[in-house]
């Protein structure tokens, strides 16, 4: 009895992690909010490592003096449904879900959300509200 509910307990968790493999290793780049008057809108990556952990992080420069500012965080082991980014610079906390090519925000339950700040100057003559993804970017 012993052996089976272990070789249960050993199957349960072999299938876990299946399910919460990362679609990548290594760094990306994103911008899913555009900017337009090169105020020194933020560039976000993410680096997902070997281990499942996925790190955030953003470089900005500032257009009028040319400081750049930078944070990076650890937002935990991957998880496909929902990931939450906080950042204490600037007191930003957001939610994302992303696979091997793009990124999408989300609320917090891992709805995709789609904003009128999310068109690019393209889009934004055309449509008022855009879907909140981003490609992302290899070096």
């Amino acid at each position: 009895m012993k052996n089976i509910f272990t070789l249960i307990i050993l199957c349960i968790s072999v299938f876990s992690f299946a399910q919460t493999k990362a679609p990548f290793t290594g760094y990306r780049s994103f911008d899913i909010v555009q900017g337009y008057s090169g105020s020194g809108t933020p560039h976000y990556y993410l680096e997902v490592q070997k281990n499942g952990d996925v790190h955030f992080g953003y470089v900005q420069i500032n257009q009028a003096d040319r400081t750049e500012t930078t944070e990076e965080m650890n937002a935990g082991k991957y998880n496909p449904k929902v990931m939450k980014v906080s950042f204490k610079k600037y007191k930003e906390t957001f939610y994302v879900k992303f696979d091997k090519n793009k990124i999408y925000m989300t609320d917090k339950d891992g709805n995709i959300q789609k904003s009128e700040d999310c068109c690019s100057s393209m889009e934004s003559a055309t449509q008022d509200i855009c879907t909140c993804e981003s490609e992302l970017y290899q070096r």
